[in-house]
């Protein structure tokens, strides 16, 4: 299956005004209301992530983009042989998401997932309400989500064998420093483009339907300037600063909305994957990356 990254994820938001003015004052994202929904914009396309009004808050689909027509239909191809559902989305559907053709499938633990190509353009310019330099988008996607696979050894399968997705590395955590805990894995996997991760699975329910959201950006400095913004609008800190072990991201987390983190970051790994192998970390992060203070 050619996917090539994620293209865009989408949001549940009984209150779409709470979710502009995280967007705006902390993300540093433009916003644009259509109808029931708000637009997200991080770079030339008309938005990256799509809230929508529903009656309950948490995370609604990633958005993964295929090659193109042809691809399109060798994948819903593939869906099908592997006796996955899979529904082929309206016309008024794919035209609400902006593209050319929309399918909706599931996982087998029921994280809901669309297949899209062709999505339109209009190339007006980023400008970042806060002053933010920019998002790394293009061929890496717009970033990565971390979904929950509490039934980990079929979710695994199911990206690998099915969505064709590759391992980048993986983890086992505990919440606790007590070694009578269980340990959690989780994978990072990569598809079609250089992004060290464009999704991740953990071993734990997680009731928002979303671990965290990944957006990067161009500088360290528009880190520090999204922490201090964090702190001046009374979000939650999820976790301290920090640089990651495997994707080498310098970043923060933070509580969305939506009931989920976002992680706020930049300096991500460009991947070369004929040279890569594999690896077990047994450490987060060189340093920081604190998820205590989330938790108090």
């Amino acid at each position: 299956m050619d996917i090539r990254g994620l293209g865009y994820v989408t949001v549940l938001s009984t209150d779409l005004e709470q979710w502009r003015r995280y967007a705006t004052d902390v993300l540093g994202m433009m916003a644009v209301e259509q109808g029931d929904a708000l637009l997200l914009k991080m770079d030339e396309r008309p938005y990256r992530l799509l809230i929508e009004r529903a009656e309950r808050d948490g995370y609604g689909a990633c958005g993964w983009e295929v090659a193109g027509e042809a691809a399109f239909e060798q994948a819903i191809a593939e869906l099908q042989q592997a006796d996955v559902q899979v529904r082929r989305a309206s016309a008024a559907e794919a035209g609400q998401r902006q593209v050319q053709a929309l399918a909706c499938f599931s996982d087998p633990h029921g994280n809901r997932h669309e297949l899209f190509w062709g999505p339109r353009m209009d190339f007006a310019p980023f400008v970042s309400p806060a002053g933010v330099s920019g998002f790394i988008t293009g061929e890496l996607g717009m970033g990565h989500a971390v979904l929950p696979a509490p039934n980990f050894d079929s979710c695994l399968a199911f990206y690998r064998d099915v969505l064709g997705f590759g391992l980048s590395d993986l983890m086992k955590v505990r919440f606790t420093p007590d070694p009578a805990e269980p340990e959690k894995r989780i994978h990072f996997l990569h598809c079609g483009n250089a992004r060290h991760h464009s999704l991740a699975l953990f071993e734990c329910p997680i009731p928002s339907g979303c671990v965290h959201l990944m957006v990067e950006v161009q500088q360290l400095d528009d880190v520090g300037r999204a922490l201090d913004r964090m702190h001046a609008q009374g979000v939650k800190l999820s976790a301290t600063l920090g640089r990651h072990v495997n994707d080498e991201m310098t970043s923060f987390y933070m509580q969305t909305p939506g009931g989920f983190d976002l992680e706020y970051g930049c300096g991500g790994k460009v991947m070369d994957w004929q040279r890569h192998t594999p690896f077990e970390s047994t450490v987060v992060s060189h340093w920081g990356h604190d998820f205590s203070v989330g938790r108090q």
